[in-house]
C-alpha cells in the first residue's frame, strides 16, 4: 500500500460529492423526508420517511427521479413519470424530485456547505502525488457546490447529474457515471479507486470492477458499507495518510 492507503497500481481517485467531501449528506436527508413525508399524508396507513434507513436504501446516491422511483415502489405507490420541466407541485416523480431540489438549495442557501477537511488534505495529498482525480456525483447541483467551498480545482474530470443527462448515463449503483470518469481521466477501472458513502455507490464501485473502493462512513454503517463492496471503510479519509 503506498502513503495514501492505496494499493500501488492506482492512478486515480474517483470521489464522490455528498458525505465524502461536503457536509451535505444529511441536508439531503433532510430534504428528502420533508419532501416524502408531505406527499405520503395524503395516502392513508403510510409511515413517515425513515432519513436513515429509507434515505440509505433507497435515495442516497441516486439521481433523483430514480430515487423517487425506488422509494415510491417500497411502498407500493406508483407515479407518473412526467417530465424534467415538472413544477414542484405536479403529482410526478419528476414533479416530487424537483420539489425536493427546490427544499435542497434553499437549506443549502440558509444553512450553506461544510467540506470535510480531511478529505481536502487528502485531496491535496492525492494531486501531490500526481494521481488524476474526478468527482462523480448524482447532483445537478455539483459544480455550484464545490466553487462554493472553492474545491473545484481538485478535479480534472467531474461527471455529475448535468453530464449524466447529456450522456445519456444511468445513475448509481450502476457503475456508468464512475466508468466515465475514468475513461475521461484516460484510466481503466482497475487502475481507479472509487470513494464513496452511499451503498448505491459501494455496489456501483463493485459492478464496475473499479481496482479499490473506499467506504466513507459517517453514519454508522461499516457492516453495510463491506456487504456492498467496500475494500476497506474509513470514518474520514483522513484515516488513509496523506496529509497530517
Amino acid at each position: 500500500m503506498t502513503a495514501l492507503g492505496l494499493p500501488d497500481t492506482i492512478q486515480a481517485c474517483l470521489f464522490d460529492l455528498d458525505g465524502v467531501v461536503t457536509k451535505t449528506a444529511v441536508v439531503h436527508a433532510a430534504a428528502w423526508k420533508e419532501t416524502f413525508d408531505a406527499f405520503l399524508r395524503g395516502h392513508d396507513g403510510q409511515r413517515p420517511f425513515d432519513a436513515l434507513a429509507d434515505y440509505d436504501e433507497y435515495v442516497d446516491g441516486r439521481p433523483r427521479a430514480d430515487g423517487v422511483r425506488a422509494f415510491l415502489d417500497s411502498r407500493g405507490i406508483h407515479l407518473p413519470e412526467g417530465t424534467p420541466d415538472d413544477p414542484p407541485d405536479a403529482p410526478t416523480v419528476h414533479g416530487l424530485g424537483n420539489r425536493k431540489n427546490e427544499l435542497l438549495l434553499a437549506k443549502i442557501r440558509t444553512q450553506g456547505v461544510e467540506a470535510y477537511d480531511g478529505t481536502l488534505r487528502y485531496l491535496e495529498a492525492v494531486r501531490e502525488r500526481g494521481l488524476r482525480t474526478a468527482i462523480v456525483s448524482s447532483s445537478a447541483n455539483c459544480r455550484d457546490v464545490l466553487r462554493s467551498i472553492g474545491a473545484e480545482h481538485f478535479f480534472d474530470v467531474r461527471i455529475d447529474g448535468v453530464v449524466a443527462a447529456e450522456r445519456r448515463l444511468p445513475g448509481k449503483p450502476h457503475p456508468d457515471t464512475f466508468l466515465a470518469a475514468a475513461r475521461d481521466l484516460g484510466v481503466e477501472p482497475a487502475a481507479a479507486a472509487v470513494f464513496e458513502d452511499a451503498l448505491a455507490g459501494m455496489d456501483a464501485g463493485r459492478a464496475g470492477r473499479f481496482g479499490y473502493v473506499v467506504g466513507v462512513d459517517r453514519v454508522g454503517q461499516k457492516d453495510a458499507l463491506y456487504a456492498h463492496g467496500a475494500d476497506t471503510v474509513v470514518q474520514d479519509l483522513a484515516e488513509l495518510g496523506g496529509k497530517e
